[in-house]
């Protein structure tokens, strides 16, 4: 039962980010990415602090997802602000980095969680606790960073279509301009498919991702007490190299992208993250070795997700850009919160982690499918205005 309730928390995250992210992303086509991104920021910091306080199983589940609001609408303003800041020469690295502060963070937090977790049963509120340190980078992002001219300008010319539109003067350009984006989207026959294919490519990501990675920990912690070693111990040391994997794969992204294209190199870390899942689960039963493979796949199951800070972008004009890159990458979580849930009735039914994340690994099919025919290359091009 316990991966039961594990997987209703990450499936109840996962919805919040959906929501969240969504939103933000429409918001931020509108209101600004700076904006969106601050006012995402503090939500998050205000919800993780409040989760510490959590009273019982329920109000613990409440407080995971409206954390999740917060942590999936920074994603796409920020992602937004980034592409149209950078030249299309280095924009691919650059994304690539700023997808690599996300797993910073992430090795951070199982670095933190080694030493308070021999505090006892109320460590993990201490971890929740410190979730409100991001509200600081709020007094940074206010002084120092600026919405993009393009956006600026895209919003301009919104608002001066919506103008004329209210005087009466009618045009087809003018109606497409002050149309909802996400209408704008879907109407649009080449957007609408280019949505529909980039979905499926996210959602092979993240319910891989969720659903099997997210177990690799538990799957270390099991190992250690067969072998005679402190199971805590183990899976915070392997949380620890699948986070410094992490790292390393969404910067080579970057660089593979920007190098030898978008679309090829998203390709190989489909078929790496397939690869490396699969062995991990069937063949790694030696807690030395899971400390390698845990790395490997920290660099393609989590390094693939950079892909969509940096291809997404390129692939949809400045004034629905937000919407459009949000509505692929977190709309595509609200489908992978059924994920954790499968994969923790697999584990119950199957009696183990192994035959249950093997099975799910073959997700990253659906990636490997899908990746050519998504959209056209982008490396080198300016982004659409």
């Amino acid at each position: 039962m316990a991966s039961i309730y594990t997987g209703g928390l990450l499936s109840v995250t996962l919805l919040g980010w959906a929501v969240g992210g969504v939103a933000a992303g429409i918001l931020a086509d509108y209101v600004g990415r700076k904006r969106m991104l601050m006012f995402s920021i503090l939500w998050y910091a205000v919800f993780a602090g409040l989760t510490a306080l959590s009273r019982d199983y329920w109000s613990l589940l409440i407080f995971r997802f409206f954390t999740g609001i917060g942590l999936g609408g920074e994603w796409g303003p920020g992602t937004a602000i980034v592409a149209e800041l950078w030249s299309p020469s280095t924009r691919g690295r650059a994304a690539g980095a700023l997808h690599a502060a996300y797993g910073v963070g992430i090795f951070l937090a199982s670095g933190i969680w080694l030493l308070l977790n021999p505090l006892g049963p109320s460590s993990w509120r201490y971890m929740f606790v410190i979730g409100v340190l991001p509200a600081f980078l709020l007094l940074y992002i206010r002084r120092s960073v600026d919405d993009s001219a393009l956006w600026v300008d895209a919003d301009r010319r919104r608002r001066e279509a919506q103008k004329r539109l209210e005087m009466g003067v009618v045009s087809r350009q003018d109606r497409e301009l002050a149309q909802f984006t996400i209408i704008r989207i879907l109407s649009d026959p080449e957007l609408r498919r280019r949505v529909g294919l980039l979905l499926l490519m996210s959602i092979s990501a993240v319910v891989g991702y969720w659903s099997i990675s997210t177990w690799i920990p538990q799957y270390a912690a099991r190992l250690a007490v067969t072998s005679g070693h402190q199971s805590q111990l183990s899976a915070s040391l392997v949380g620890l190299t699948l986070s410094a994997g992490s790292i390393a794969g969404y910067l080579v992204l970057g660089w593979l992208a920007d190098a030898f294209g978008r679309k090829p190199t998203i390709w190989f870390y489909y078929l790496g993250a397939l690869t490396v899942s699969l062995c991990l689960f069937l063949f790694v039963h030696d807690t030395r070795v899971l400390l390698v493979m845990a790395a490997a796949n920290g660099f393609f199951t989590n390094g693939l997700f950079a892909w969509m800070t940096i291809y997404l972008p390129e692939l949809f004009p400045t004034r629905v850009r937000g919407s459009a890159i949000s509505l692929v990458f977190d709309s595509s979580r609200s489908v992978a919160a059924l994920g954790p849930l499968l994969a923790g009735w697999l584990i119950s039914s199957l009696g183990g982690i192994e035959t249950a994340a093997a099975m799910m690994s073959f997700i990253y099919v659906v990636g490997l499918v899908v990746t050519p025919f998504a959209g056209p290359e982008t490396k080198g091009k300016a982004l659409p205005t």
